[in-house]
């Protein structure tokens, strides 16, 4: 017989499945439904392991762990919940509990994880129970997605592993890097937040690491960079894929070493606040096209978060769109109710912008609707509007038709060998692609490379590379 584990669970239904999962995998299990139960069971023997509910019949089965540490300080938890917020994740971390599962779960990979915890070292330390949650978290919604970052986040807090938060524009990845921080250990120190792609390229360095007095024309002072500002607390380096590559090289030495310098100075700084990277742009064929560093890349991605995009957790839209109308009130904009079918015709749009387009949308509502409830009726001249905007017709979809046949002539006439197929196509393709951006802003490559969406010591390295004469492309153009 395998180890006994206790099962504290109010829901029957919820019960009997995890119960014939766990004893078809030989292990002997001990069912109660309340609090009181529970301490009664703990008090009679002992058990391997205990799932438990939050919510039960005569408590909070999270706030009365403390009497279950008393009883078994060593028997790991598990601790199941349909309260399914960051809040209720950061709790379940806090507690120290082996693993959080919000409900509905994965019953398959809720045994895998009760065998990992039964078998882990019962000699594993247990991490301090912090009293308090950080009011004001920065996170809104309940669905099976946001579950995953959750539990992402509350796995870095207590360490400084540097994270890499990937999603779409208007995601929330600067809302997740706070997170981490106001919940993390670092939470009594700074948050420095930069916008690398907002930085001029011959200033980034000064920005982050600081320059010393007469370092360059116009450094009349000693500048302390943004390293040194976040002392003891977390660097965000935002839009990270926009950073110019010589700068990647002395971010990845920094890294690497732990130490930096300021721009003209010699004395050596230890570097001392957790690391956190964001970026909207796919990394990974940027390393293929040599446009971003492999090795920088693996340096930042020790944990990668991955923030899913509005259209992938529907479930979340009418949550949201409560909460920033609540935040909308808090800001001197009139106070609104959304009624149910409000609320449903939100959550059919794609929101292409993400949370961002959502909350701006919202905003708007409650700045221009001229009831306190708002409604279908309402929202519906307000979409309309926006569908209005110039939207991509006929002849943006026969280009594409067009690119897509251009590329598979391509493909027949060079037949790229396996694992080249990537870098043959883009080196193809991106020298029209350039010679079309010069061509559309006159030359100036400050604003082609914006119009390309790439930083201009990028876009003058491709162009030599690819030995493409800016003014040769303005004639042609």
């Amino acid at each position: 017989m395998k180890s006994r584990i206790l099962l504290v669970e109010d829901d029957a239904s919820i019960a009997l499945v995890i119960t014939a999962a766990l004893e078809a995998e030989g292990y002997d299990v001990w069912r109660c439904a309340s609090i009181a139960d529970r301490d009664g069971l703990l008090a009679e023997r002992q058990y391997g392991l205990m799932l438990t509910d939050v919510v039960l019949t005569d408590g909070d089965g999270m706030e009365t762990l403390g009497r279950v540490r008393e009883a078994a300080p060593h028997m790991p938890v598990i601790i199941l919940s349909a309260q399914n917020t960051l809040d209720t994740a950061v709790r379940a971390s806090d507690t120290g509990a082996f693993e959080y599962f919000p409900k509905p779960f994965d019953l398959d990979e809720l045994v895998r994880t009760v065998r990992q915890a039964i078998g882990a070292s019962e000699s594993a330390s247990l991490d301090d129970v912090a009293e308090d949650v950080a009011p004001g978290l920065p996170l809104v919604g309940r669905s099976l997605a946001m579950q995953t970052v959750y539990r992402m986040i509350t796995r870095v807090l207590r360490n400084d592993l540097t994270v890499l938060i990937l999603g779409e524009s208007g995601t929330g990845k600067e809302l997740v890097a706070e997170a981490i921080h106001q919940l993390g250990k670092r939470s009594a120190g700074p948050f420095v937040a930069v916008n690398t792609a907002a930085i001029p390229s011959d200033l980034i360095e000064s920005e982050l690491f600081g320059h010393e007095k007469g370092a360059f024309t116009g450094a009349v002072t000693r500048r302390i960079g943004k390293f040194e500002q976040a002392r003891g607390g977390t660097l965000f380096l935002d839009e990270i894929g926009d950073m110019p590559l010589e700068a990647q090289t002395r971010l990845l030495r920094a890294l690497q070493s732990g130490r930096i310098r300021r721009v003209g100075g010699t004395e050596e700084i230890t570097l001392d606040c957790r690391i956190v990277a964001a970026t909207n742009r796919d990394l990974e064929p940027m390393i293929a096209a040599g446009m971003f560093r492999e090795d920088l890349y693996y340096r930042l991605a020790v944990v990668p978060i991955s923030l899913p995009p509005l259209r992938e957790r529907a479930d979340d839209i009418e949550a949201l769109a409560r909460h920033f109308l609540v935040r909308a009130a808090g800001e001197g904009l009139p106070r609104r109710q959304l009624t149910a079918a409000g609320a449903a015709l939100l959550a059919r749009q794609p929101w292409r912008g993400n949370v961002r387009e959502l909350r701006n949308f919202v905003y708007r509502l409650a700045l221009l609707a001229r009831d306190e409830v708002i409604d279908a009726a309402t929202i519906e001249p307000l979409l309309a509007q926006d569908r209005a905007q110039p939207q991509p017709g006929p002849a943006a979809s026969a280009v594409a038709a067009d690119f897509a046949e251009a590329l598979a002539n391509w493909l027949v006439q060079e037949e790229p060998g396996e694992g080249e197929l990537y870098s043959a196509a883009l080196a193809a393709f991106e020298r029209p692609l350039f010679l079309h951006a010069l061509a559309a802003t006159g030359g100036n490559q400050l604003r082609a490379a914006r119009l390309l969406g790439i930083n201009r010591n990028t876009l003058r390295k491709r162009l030599s590379e690819l030995s493409i004469d800016p003014e040769e492309a303005v004639a042609r153009g």
